[in-house]
């Protein structure tokens, strides 16, 4: 009896050290798939992630300025000031730019355009050039690294707001005094010569009437119309 008591204490233990066995064993392969199953996820997330950082970052865009001087390619800095880029290129694809004047020609330091009250040009009133605007407007959105250097473009603005609607400006100095007051959207990366062309127009110089700054032949002076496109 003693000795098959025994027995039965041995067989007792050894299910005993079988059964923490198999669930220890049970443990570590759940332990294990959860593990797996959570760097499957960690990977998907960080790989969503990855992909949501890459499609938020702005596609390059370029503008096609065709002008009466040539023509004029500018970088568009969608990065820098997205809401101003967006509504540049709303209004040049919708034609808003077509047929406008270089209202404002100022040798040394800028040429502007993007006025709708120059449309049509020989029979527009010259008396409302550069007062007119677009159908929106954006607030300022500026950027210490983008000034208003040679060839950078930049959103105008009346004196009494930092908003801007259509009106636009190549800056043909380093206008250092603009920086911070102005949205700089843009760079003439070809066709700089074109912008000096027509900063060179003869404009009126009476101060005392509201054509001063503006091309006396407004036909040499024409903002013919804008190509938004992705390649240069």
């Amino acid at each position: 009896m003693a000795r098959k008591s025994r027995r039965a204490k041995k067989s007792s233990r050894r299910n005993l050290y079988l059964s923490v066995a198999v669930l220890v064993l049970l443990v570590v392969s759940v332990v294990g798939f959860y593990a797996y199953e959570n760097r499957g996820s960690s990977s998907t997330t960080s790989s969503s992630q990855s992909s949501s950082g890459s499609s938020s970052s702005a596609s390059p865009a370029y503008a096609v300025l065709d002008t009466s001087q040539g023509t004029i390619v500018i970088e568009l800095f969608p990065q820098v000031a997205p809401q101003t880029v967006a509504n540049f290129e709303n209004l040049a694809n919708q034609g808003f730019y077509n047929d406008l004047v270089w209202h404002r020609i100022v040798q040394g330091f800028v040429i502007q355009t993007g006025d709708p009250n120059t449309k049509g040009a020989v029979n527009s009133t010259r008396d409302t050039w550069g007062e007119g605007e677009g159908p929106t407007t954006v607030p300022l959105e500026t950027n210490a690294n983008y000034p208003n250097d040679v060839g950078y473009v930049a959103l105008a603005h009346t004196s009494s707001s930092t908003s801007g609607g259509s009106e636009f400006y190549i800056n043909l100095a380093n206008n250092t005094s603009l920086n911070g007051s102005y949205t700089v959207f843009g760079k003439v990366v070809s066709g700089m010569s074109v912008v000096e062309a027509i900063a060179a127009l003869p404009v009126y110089t009476n101060q005392s009437t509201f054509t001063y700054d503006q091309p006396t032949n407004a036909q040499n002076a024409l903002l013919i119309s804008i190509t938004i496109q992705s390649t240069p």
